[in-house]
Order: C-alpha cells, then sequence, then structure tokens
C-alpha cells in the first residue's frame, strides 16, 4: 500500500490527466457537440454510464439535452459535482449498473482513472497487452449498482446512452430489457470477443444497423453505417492496428 501523501498525490495526477484529456484539448469539445448533434436534441434525455469527468455531459448539455450521468469513482464524483452540481440539467448517480441491483467491487487505477473497472476477467485479460503494461488497479472500492431498465423508469427512454465500464458493458446491457433509440459502447482490441457477446446482447433487444468511431476522433470510418457483418469486418480490419474506438448503433425503424 502507498503512503497516504503518495496515494494523494498520485489520484491528484490521475484526475488532472483526464481532465487534461477530456477538457483541455483545443476544438474537442467543438467536435463533441457536432457529432452527438445526430443523435440529440433539446429536450432529449441521455444516459452516460461511465460518465468520468463529464467531457460527454458538457456536450450533451450543450445540444440542451437532460443528461443523467452515472459514475461511481469517488474522485470523478467530485469533479462532476464541481462542474454540473447546480445544472439542474444533470442527474448525477454515485452508482454503477449491472445486471440486478445490489453492491460491488470498484477496481480503481488511480493514475489512470480511465480504466478503472468492475470486470476482473477484463483486467486480467488487458493485463497481458503491452499498451496496459504500466497500469496498475492499485485500490477498491464497494459502489452501489442499479439497472439501466431501473434508470430508464425514473428517467424516460433516452435517445442515446454511452456505455463506457471497462468490459462491464455485458453486465450494464444484462440489466436492460428493451431496445434504446442509439447507443454506444467502447471497442478494445485486447477484448474483441467479449466486445462481439455485447454486440450480440444489443441485437436481442432489437434491429440496429451499426458504425464505428477511431480513437475518440468523433468521427465514423469510411464504411459509415452498416450491418452487424459490416461492423464484424471493420473491427477485424482495426483488432491488428491495437487501437481502441466506440462501437454506435442505431435502432433501424421497421
Amino acid at each position: 500500500m502507498l503512503p497516504p501523501l503518495r496515494s494523494r498525490l498520485r489520484r491528484v495526477r490521475g484526475i488532472a490527466r483526464s481532465l487534461a484529456m477530456y477538457h483541455g484539448i483545443p476544438g474537442r469539445h467543438r467536435r463533441l457537440v457536432a457529432f452527438y448533434g445526430q443523435f440529440l436534441a433539446p429536450g432529449d434525455v441521455a444516459i452516460d454510464v461511465g460518465a468520468h469527468v463529464g467531457s460527454r455531459v458538457r456536450a450533451w448539455r450543450t445540444l440542451g439535452a437532460r443528461v443523467v450521468a452515472v459514475e461511481p469513482q469517488p474522485d470523478c464524483l467530485r469533479v462532476l459535482r464541481l462542474l454540473f452540481g447546480r445544472d439542474r440539467g444533470v442527474t448525477i448517480l454515485p452508482v454503477a449498473l449491472g445486471a440486478e441491483p445490489g453492491t460491488a467491487r470498484l477496481g480503481i487505477s488511480t493514475a489512470t482513472p480511465t480504466v478503472s473497472s468492475m470486470a476482473p476477467d477484463w483486467i486480467d485479460s488487458v493485463s497481458t497487452d503491452r499498451s496496459f503494461a504500466a497500469v496498475r488497479w492499485d485500490s477498491t472500492v464497494e459502489v452501489e449498482v442499479t439497472t439501466l431498465d431501473a434508470l430508464v423508469a425514473t428517467h424516460g427512454v433516452p435517445a442515446f446512452c454511452k456505455i463506457d465500464v471497462e468490459g462491464f458493458e455485458g453486465e450494464v446491457l444484462a440489466g436492460l430489457t428493451r431496445a434504446l433509440p442509439a447507443l454506444s459502447v467502447e471497442y478494445l482490441p485486447p477484448a474483441h470477443d467479449a466486445t462481439l457477446a455485447v454486440l450480440d446482447r444489443i441485437e436481442e433487444l432489437g434491429s440496429y444497423e451499426w458504425a464505428y468511431s477511431p480513437v475518440e476522433t468523433m468521427r465514423f470510418t469510411e464504411d459509415g453505417w452498416t450491418d452487424r457483418a459490416g461492423l464484424d469486418a471493420i473491427l477485424t480490419r482495426r483488432r491488428p492496428l491495437g487501437r481502441s474506438g466506440d462501437v454506435y448503433a442505431r435502432l433501424l425503424v421497421p
């Protein structure tokens, strides 16, 4: 265990790194607003599962959406409350989502809080990848767990839902029993097969078309919207590159 002062400094550096990455890059907020404008309009509900330090929350509020920000990490919660605690259009929930209500252990990487996770198997899987060689999950905290169904019942059906929970996406979707109009999940090459299982779960809920956005670029690949076979081909091509991205799903209207 790290000495208290050293641990505190590591936490501060980790959050500062996230703030610089997600709020400090010139033009990034503008790109987020332009990108999510295809999914959200004023008055829509948007659910951010794994809100982290709130870059999506900020963009979605710029678009006029009412945002439910779900984040169990204590340090990230402090940032969210500082940035949005007085905004009546933002509901901050200090919980995680899962298959059923209860509690669970969250493994925290204080130096790189973006990869904190409730999925031990996912941690074991990505730990073998060289891009995660320097990552350490050095503390845990018990967090309350609720379901996505419960959030929909309370706040309404979201026009868009982002799920970025480092390997726990399948558990989050296990707590959802209806199709949502649009959603996204993170893709990591070391967890390729797990992502395919998550996409299978989304298809169990409804008929979707798919698109892929690489590494926080806020734009889709040249393939644009495609069917599931097309998406699988995109991920297979991207997998050897070793870089993450996000898969987007849009409900097909009969």
